[in-house]
């Protein structure tokens, strides 16, 4: 059970991250932002990322075979960077209409793939 808890929780440290770290990029589309300068977008990003820490860290504690959980560090950030290529695709495809996936990215992703199961190979 701690292995989905943890998962769940990247997964929502990630939409927060992806939001803090590029969601501003469409900030000038909103009315609210069009005249924003560069600190209130930055302290906007570091509200965003203060919650992908409250689901970082208990992610990582909860998960860590050194906590009692099931997966080894190396483990641990295999899974949070394909989780992060994941929401990032999907996030572009949502908002970022004019990016296009290429082959050289799915062979990145698919070497991402791969890294995990070489990780999680015994």
């Amino acid at each position: 059970m701690k292995g989905y808890i943890t998962i769940g929780l990247l997964i929502l440290s990630n939409v927060f991250m992806t939001l803090a770290w590029y969601g501003h990029l469409k900030f000038k589309e909103l009315k609210w932002f069009e005249n924003a300068g560069l600190i209130t977008i930055v302290l906007i990003s570091w509200g965003l990322a203060l919650f992908e820490y409250c689901f970082q860290v208990p992610a990582n504690r909860i998960g860590f075979q050194g906590n009692g959980g099931p997966f080894s560090l190396l483990q641990l950030k295999v899974i949070q960077e394909v989780i992060t290529l994941v929401i990032f695709v999907i996030f572009s495809m949502l908002f970022f209409k004019n990016e296009t996936l290429r082959w050289n990215h799915f062979m990145g992703m698919f070497f991402l793939i791969l890294a995990v199961y070489f990780i999680f190979r015994k």
